[in-house]
């Protein structure tokens, strides 16, 4: 059995070589130029100000958190949309169940004023 595995060791092994040639490559063949402004450190479009241990508010946060969440449900849709005929009723039922729970979530972030920016 181990022989079945050949293939995939052998594209692990172009991939790390491909991998290692480019950034090889790449570092000796790129331009090296450096000066003050290059090398000024630069964040989204903006010069820093202040110092980077202030605080920032947790609506920054959260707003995140509530992306990924949301997010990351539409991702348990798709399997369940492509075998919606095989599961029946029992597939619709539980979508409607966690659909009902995702919705009691999404009422309860909006009426403590998660998606609120003050």
């Amino acid at each position: 059995m181990p022989v079945d595995y050949l293939p995939i060791l052998v594209m692990i092994a172009i991939v790390t070589a491909f991998a290692v040639i480019a950034l090889t490559l790449s570092a000796m063949t790129g331009p090296r130029r450096p000066n003050p402004t290059k090398l000024s450190p630069y964040e989204s479009g903006m010069p820093p100000f202040g110092s980077a241990r202030r605080r920032f508010s947790i609506k920054y946060y959260l707003t995140a958190v509530l992306f990924i969440l949301f997010d990351i449900e539409i991702i348990f849709f798709y399997p369940w949309a492509v075998l919606f005929r095989d599961l029946g009723w029992f597939g619709l039922s539980a979508m409607g169940t966690f659909m009902l729970v995702l919705l009691i979530g999404y009422v309860y972030v909006w009426r403590k004023g998660g998606f609120e920016w003050d």
